[in-house]
């Protein structure tokens, strides 16, 4: 994105957003009044933790009015139904936070006029947060900082008075919200560039990363989680899914770095509805979950991570130490370490990870694959992610590749799936690339016919020329431990790697034959010499 956000363009890409496209317009005016103030990464927080608040005081609102409609029906007049609007337990478990009256929207837009309107807006915050342990930690208590004048953090407020987010057709706040977060995190992190990607994923990656692993039910776990983008749909997918009543079959789990990504994604869980453990801190040097056995584990780590904080005694380093100049075969090794008995991950790693010729990373890459934990692997188009053109690959791990008894799955012991989804994707503006649904739906069902899910339907898998291989361990061996799909997958008209090697192979043993052959006619001649 480029750094000057055109408002006509926010409206125009938002418009298949019900109820959302005047709140865009109000909040991305509002974050016009901050650039220049102070650094994206900054202003992000400082607007995000003020469009929670506002969503906050609107939801009160909104089952406000709802129970006094309840309590008219019911026959009290407003003296009584008075008493029960002021009653916390009615707002707590029925979608809604319970505001305190001085945290309430119309209470901190009367402050506008008063130079203490930043004080005052983190007496707020700390109101709300008292008085909804949840939310402990979770807001930013930063308006009465330095760095903003009071006026221009009055003309916020005052613009946040504009964006209604209880929705139109009654539609719930937190659904209109829900749209309008997601839609800022992702611009944010294109506004930010080359580390945005670290905090929030591309839309399609997300999708295809849950649709591979179908987290339904157990535990889930991102090391990385920046704003728990992948969690929060993980957690969409399961309640879509669930074959019972309750949704919250799913425990999830998060650690992320920067504290302020981590304050945005619990806000984002809350948002969401979701009750998640984050936790604060590096994966890498600060392990917050060293007993977690999970049953799903979701990642993007940073890209080529340089410089890491490596300890060579770690016990996670099971397969090989990884090397201090690149960290994917140290996230690598950290998932695998987090992943219970039957557990499966999807790790999106940078193309290093796949190649030959780098020493460490061959041995432990090796060692993987002869432990049999990788079960797919797919390359995936360029330009998906806005902060690197590098090539991308997503690694499907898996602990237990047999039928898994009752679940009746394909045995692909002793087997990977290469997919090559390089040329796939619709470029959108800026140059970015998305999967589109049918690519989505393309790659998913070839991986969950070839696993045998039931999600698949009782399709078959087949190996397809061009797209898709299933290789034995033996034949990725034979190509020196690389898993690069294009080493696999043959074009129409092109050998595979299985049938370069057969080939091979029985041109190999045409030739000891015939130096059989030869060896004998030679004896045959020195003995005819001999006599």
């Amino acid at each position: 994105m480029s750094s000057r956000m055109n408002r006509a363009d926010v409206r125009a890409e938002l418009s298949g957003v019900p109820g959302s496209g005047e709140i865009q317009h109000v909040l991305w005016t509002a974050a016009d009044k901050l650039r220049g103030s102070m650094d994206i990464a900054r202003y992000k927080e400082f607007l995000l933790g003020l469009v929670f608040l506002k969503y906050l005081s609107d939801a009160f609102d909104e089952r406000r009015a709802e129970l006094d409609e309840e309590l008219a029906e019911e026959g009290m007049n407003a003296a009584q139904r008075a008493v029960f609007l002021e009653d916390k337990d009615e707002y707590i478990g029925y979608g809604a936070c319970w505001v305190p009256e001085s945290a309430r929207w119309n209470a901190i837009a009367a402050r506008t006029g008063s130079e203490d309107v930043g004080r005052y807006l983190d007496d707020a915050i700390d109101a709300v947060m008292r008085e909804n342990p949840p939310l402990a930690g979770v807001l930013p208590k930063i308006y009465g900082q330095e760095g903003i004048g009071w006026r221009r953090l009055a003309e916020l407020v005052a613009l946040m008075d504009d964006a209604r987010f209880t929705g139109p057709g009654g539609r719930p706040a937190r659904d209109v919200l829900s749209a309008v977060y997601a839609d800022f995190l992702g611009r944010f992190s294109r506004a930010e560039g080359k580390r945005g990607g670290d905090f929030h994923p591309p839309g399609s990656v997300a999708r295809l990363l849950v649709e591979m692993l179908e987290p339904d039910a157990g535990r889930i776990y991102d090391p990385v989680c920046g704003t728990a983008g992948l969690l929060v749909r993980a957690r969409k997918f399961a309640a879509g899914h669930a074959s019972t009543a309750n949704t919250d079959d799913l425990a999830v789990h998060g650690q992320e770095r920067n504290e302020r990504e981590w304050r945005l994604a619990r806000m984002n869980l809350a948002l969401h509805g979701v009750e998640g453990d984050l936790t604060w801190g590096d994966s890498l040097s600060e392990d917050r979950y060293p007993g977690l056995e999970a049953d799903f584990v979701l990642s993007i780590p940073p890209f080529n991570l340089k410089d890491w904080p490596r300890n060579p005694e770690d016990p996670r380093w099971r397969f090989g130490v990884p090397p201090q100049a690149n960290a994917n075969f140290a996230w690598l090794q950290h998932i695998i370490a987090k992943l219970g008995d039957n557990g499966t991950a999807g790790v999106v790693l940078a193309g290093a990870s796949v190649t030959g010729g780098r020493g460490r990373e061959d041995e432990i890459r090796r060692a993987l694959i002869e432990e049999d934990l990788v079960a797919c692997m797919v390359a995936l188009p360029p330009n998906l992610f806005h902060s690197t053109g590098v090539p991308v690959y997503l690694w499907l791990l898996d602990k237990d590749k047999s039928t898994q008894g009752t679940k009746k799955l394909e045995d692909r012991r002793g087997r990977i799936l290469f997919i090559d989804a390089g040329n796939m994707g619709e470029t959108a503006g800026r140059g970015e690339r998305t999967l589109s649904d049918g690519d989505l739906a393309k790659i998913v069902g070839t991986y969950r016919a070839w696993r045998g899910t039931a999600s698949a339907g009782g399709k078959r898998y087949k190996d397809v020329a061009g797209f898709c291989f299933s290789a034995g361990v033996g034949d990725v061996r034979r190509e020196g431990h690389v898993l690069s799909p294009n080493r696999y997958i043959a074009e129409v008209g092109v050998e595979s790697a299985a049938e370069r090697i057969g080939r091979l192979t029985k041109e190999l043993d045409g030739l000891f034959g015939l130096a059989d052959d030869l060896t004998e006619a030679v004896r045959a001649q020195l003995r005819r010499v001999d006599g």
